[in-house]
């Protein structure tokens, strides 16, 4: 295939940036959206040119890392797939590509393609943890007993993976799914019941103060998630605030 890249190029945070075009032929339909482009930054180092910078890390759509804004969708067209499951028989000879990097003011953007979003660490470090002591102290299995479904739905909070792709989506940049997954995790098993209150209020503190939105229901995220964690968690993360501000 041969295609038109449209794709933002910025030096650095404090940096204009703008869309600057560039073509690349002979692209396999085989070929992953990150192996398209490591092969358009060969083109760049061989003409001498900055290569463009973007995220990626284990490209098996676990780490969250290779965030892209893809056509006006997060991760691309595709969907329950992160970008670097994105492969290119989803585009055709001749497409013109538009990429972008994930744009919210809590997720500025450090070069090109590549954002922080070190925002999404501070909410976890706020609340996303336990303090059971589980060093040679561990208890049976069986001394626990926790339902399937109370297990499955925890478990299924937990598959997100932090990418971001719902704050991108979401008109407002809400993270409330992500936070409303973190907390999910642990709001469900009984191993997180000793700090649930203040877990949910710090952690919701702490989306407030790196500057998130809020929420306006329109789903947006649920359907763009690569892990396709529910909004459920979101209504379950506002029924634990309801709770732990009554205590």
């Amino acid at each position: 295939m041969n295609l038109t890249l449209k794709i933002w190029r910025q030096k650095g945070p404090e940096d204009k940036g703008q869309m600057v075009d560039y073509k690349v032929t002979d692209i396999s339909e085989h070929m992953s959206f990150l192996e398209m482009l490591d092969v358009l930054n060969e083109q760049l180092v061989s003409s001498g040119d900055i290569p463009v910078a973007f995220d990626h890390d284990c490209r098996e759509g676990i780490c969250g890392m290779c965030s892209l804004y893809i056509n006006g969708e997060a991760h691309g067209p595709d969907r329950g797939i992160t970008t670097c499951q994105l492969h290119m028989r989803m585009f055709k000879d001749g497409d013109t590509i538009t990429i972008e990097p994930f744009r919210a003011a809590a997720f500025p953007i450090i070069k090109d393609l590549v954002v922080d979003r070190m925002s999404f660490e501070r909410i976890q470090q706020a609340g996303g943890f336990i303090s059971v002591n589980t060093s040679g102290n561990t208890q049976d299995a069986n001394a626990l007993p926790i339902s399937k479904h109370a297990a499955d739905e925890a478990m299924d909070a937990a598959a997100c993976i932090g990418c971001g792709a719902c704050v991108a989506t979401c008109k407002n940049s809400s993270a409330m799914l992500f936070v409303g997954a973190k907390v999910s995790q642990y709001a469900l098993l009984p191993q997180g019941q000793v700090e649930a209150t203040d877990r949910v209020q710090n952690m919701v503190a702490q989306m407030d103060l790196e500057g998130f939105g809020n929420c306006t229901n329109t789903g947006a995220c649920e359907i763009e998630c690569p892990k396709g964690i529910s909004l459920e968690n979101i209504a379950r993360m506002n029924r634990e605030l309801m709770k732990a501000s009554l205590k």
